[in-house]
């Protein structure tokens, strides 16, 4: 392996979460990282060695890409059937990745995400997630330092206003006793006991887009969710599988028919009670989680 073959691949995983962060499509972010890499080997030698910081220029180059492919990708999501989820990753045994990943890969962060403009988002994600200086920033936005720095407060303000202060269950095993007894109350059909595990609040979203029927609206309110869940499971099959994951950082589950995954579902949780649910019932977003033979 050469010396730049393995600068790029230690920076692969930083590229590769920018990417989906910015696009929430784990392709797409496959796509920016290749291309990333396709620019940099079209380098002469020359100007490879007058880069001083390669890694540097791979994030500005990794931005770029993102950025023209989330202008392309939001007009198309303005048609979109229903609501819009990001594709799920699963983020099981990732301790190392758990502090930088906690609040910015999840799911709810994402869609949140979705309300900034493209530059917005780009300029948001670099200095607050990526920690990336206001000086790359700008030449990656084709903005001045101080305008990038407007752009990040605002940003910054309108994503604090969008999301609500998220407090973790204390560890895995509490957040996993959460889910199981929400798994208890759904397959018996406990509504009384699920309401109780639900925030009276709590917000239920599901994307099928456009060939899986699912809730074209979010579903809100305690009573309104447990009972829908309640339906749901009740349409459940013999054949199916339910298996306890941890979806983009949160708990949650993923259910298989046969090999096929037919729906990933992300728990956020509040104050020790579910105050949303997503499900993730669009097949071009599961495909990447059929079982490795």
């Amino acid at each position: 392996m050469t010396d730049d073959v393995a600068r790029f691949e230690a920076e692969r995983t930083r590229l590769h979460g920018l990417a989906y962060r910015m696009l929430g499509s784990l392709s797409d972010a496959d796509d920016v990282v290749q291309e990333t890499w396709v620019r940099w080997q079209r380098l002469t030698p020359d100007a490879q060695a007058a880069i001083e910081r390669p890694a540097a220029w791979w994030t500005t180059v990794a931005s770029r890409i993102s950025l023209d492919v989330l202008k392309s990708a939001q007009r198309q999501r303005e048609q979109y059937v229903g609501p819009w989820l990001p594709e799920p990753l699963l983020t099981d045994g990732d301790p190392a990745d758990a502090v930088e990943w906690a609040e910015s890969l999840t799911l709810g962060f994402l869609v949140v995400l979705e309300r900034l403009a493209p530059v917005e988002r780009a300029v948001f994600l670099l200095a607050d997630v990526f920690g990336e200086p206001y000086a790359s920033i700008a030449q990656v936005v084709d903005r001045s330092e101080d305008a990038c720095r407007q752009i990040a407060s605002r940003a910054r303000q309108r994503v604090r206003d969008a999301r609500r202060q998220v407090a973790p269950v204390s560890g895995a095993t509490a957040a996993d006793d959460l889910v199981q007894a929400f798994l208890a109350a759904c397959a018996f059909q406990q509504t009384d006991d699920l309401r109780r595990i639900l925030a009276d609040d709590v917000v239920l979203v599901s994307d099928g887009g456009r060939d899986v029927h699912a809730a074209r609206r979010p579903v809100r309110g305690a009573d309104r969710v447990s009972r829908f869940l309640v339906n749901v499971v009740s349409r459940i099959t013999p054949d199916v599988a339910v298996e306890l994951h941890q979806v983009n950082g949160e708990p949650g589950l993923l259910v298989r028919r046969g090999r096929q995954t037919t729906m990933v579902v992300a728990f956020e949780v509040v104050a020790e009670h579910i105050a949303a649910v997503r499900l993730v019932l669009n097949p071009a977003k599961l495909q990447h989680l059929a079982p490795v033979d």
